[in-house]
């Protein structure tokens, strides 16, 4: 069955146009409430990020839980990893996450976490589609929902982080510059790395509703970069609005990305013994990563773009550890989804424990070429990659390269974008393939 208001993370748009509108939220409150409620009395844990609609959305999605009779505990802006891991400590039903993740601050959408603190079953989502579409009832008064506010969720949070390294851990020494996007991370991501005695300069920590992933953050690194040069810091750590994202910048200003994050946290988990199993990328991890994995004898498997395609795959083969090239990264012996700061953590850890600075332990992935154009199009138009043009140049493309690069059109699966990737040894041969797709991708959208 086709979904019909669920994206690959969430329900995401634009504040203001169907479905992101207070009306539909509290709908799909209810909806939820109702769902989640099928087995008796249910606690439904409720966070968001800084962007200004969440006050909005948040009060919507409030009312609509609770008349459906299920009681709600508001948790405030937090990174949404936090809300995964505040699910399951307090054997909540479900937690709701009120964000739009990477986007501008006029974007809103909503996540759901299962009370394992793992993305819902496709069941779950399809019932509360089903609930979406009938009409909205309210419980009797005496079993309406009610509400309250945890209070110390940051606390609870920040020492979560700190217990995904050994208890002896001092970052003393270190020098780093924490950006965290004007977004959920303002106020956990600076403690944590203070209070595990590392020196920290704090980029971008002045939310105001609207300026969320403004030009800053793990989308806009740039301002870091200048900040670890400037300081002469050891590296610094970007992070999205919504903290499950995290870039790196080594101390020459070079940007280190999920796919050299996730080889310095795999090979370090390698060398100790703990790796069980591979590791997972996706359709975009650079072939480089791939090779790079090959040469320590670790299994390396490609999933769908998208962070619960990594997980569904980390799951059905038990392994540990996956992530994508733009920042979501998972560590199943830690958490049960991407989350930032533990990512950021482990890969501090595994440069302490070989005695390497980040500009040298990224050295072990031999990056090849890759080309990422992304292309808008109107959402209800013909789908361009079924276009017969767009099939066959992308086949040529693929041909051309004889075997020594790879072609990946996809469409976006939180904005109305095509992304067209090609990969390969002659950087420029890359570039010329890609811009030439991306053309002609613009013509079939327009």
């Amino acid at each position: 069955m086709s979904r019909k208001y669920f994206g690959t993370d969430g329900i995401r748009g634009r504040v203001g146009q169907f479905p992101i509108t207070p009306d539909f939220m509290l709908k799909l409150g209810w909806a939820a409430g109702m769902a989640f409620r099928k087995h008796g009395n249910c606690r439904v844990l409720v966070g968001k990020d800084t962007r200004i609609s969440g006050y909005m959305f948040e009060s919507a999605l409030e009312a609509g839980l609770s008349a459906a009779g299920a009681d709600v505990l508001l948790l405030g802006p937090m990174p949404t990893p936090a809300i995964a891991y505040l699910t399951r400590t307090f054997h909540a039903e479900a937690g709701i996450v009120i964000s739009a993740s990477h986007n501008p601050h006029d974007d809103n959408g909503i996540k759901f976490f299962s009370g394992n603190g793992t993305k819902l079953p496709d069941e779950v989502e399809l019932m509360i589609e089903e609930l979406l579409d009938q009409p909205m009832t309210v419980v009797e008064s005496g079993k309406l929902g009610k509400v309250s506010r945890i209070n110390d969720a940051a606390g609870r949070y920040i020492e979560f982080c700190k217990s995904s390294v050994p208890t002896s851990t001092s970052f003393a020494g270190l020098k780093i510059v924490v950006d965290c996007a004007h977004g959920a991370t303002y106020k956990v991501a600076p403690s944590v790395f203070r209070e595990l005695g590392a020196e920290v300069t704090v980029l971008h920590a002045a939310p105001d509703g609207l300026n969320i992933n403004e030009n800053c953050g793990s989308t806009h690194i740039e301002s870091l970069q200048a900040a670890v040069l400037v300081g002469h810091a050891d590296l610094g750590i970007a992070f999205d609005g919504d903290g499950d994202r995290v870039l790196m910048v080594d101390h020459t200003g070079a940007i280190v990305d999920g796919d050299e994050l996730l080889y310095i946290i795999g090979r370090d988990l390698h060398d100790r013994g703990k790796l069980q199993g591979g590791v997972v990328g996706t359709l975009m991890s650079n072939l480089g990563l791939e090779l790079a994995f090959k040469e320590l004898d670790i299994p390396f498997v490609r999933a769908k773009v998208g962070d619960r395609y990594v997980m569904a795959e980390l799951l059905e083969r038990d392994w540990l550890l996956g992530g994508e090239n733009s920042g979501h990264v998972v560590c199943c012996n830690h958490t049960t989804t991407g989350d930032a700061i533990i990512a950021a953590l482990q890969v501090l850890m595994a440069l302490k424990r070989r005695g390497e600075n980040l500009a040298q332990a990224r050295q072990g992935v031999r990056k090849c070429p890759q080309v990422l154009i992304n292309v808008r199009f109107e959402a209800g138009k013909d789908d361009p990659l079924q276009n017969p043009l767009v099939q066959e140049a992308s086949a040529k493309a693929t041909e051309a390269m004889a075997g020594r690069g790879r072609v990946l059109l996809r469409k976006s699966g939180t904005e109305p974008l095509v992304r067209v990737m090609v990969e390969g040894d002659d950087e420029g041969q890359v570039r010329g393939h890609a811009e030439a797709l991306a053309r002609l991708v613009t013509e079939v959208c327009a």
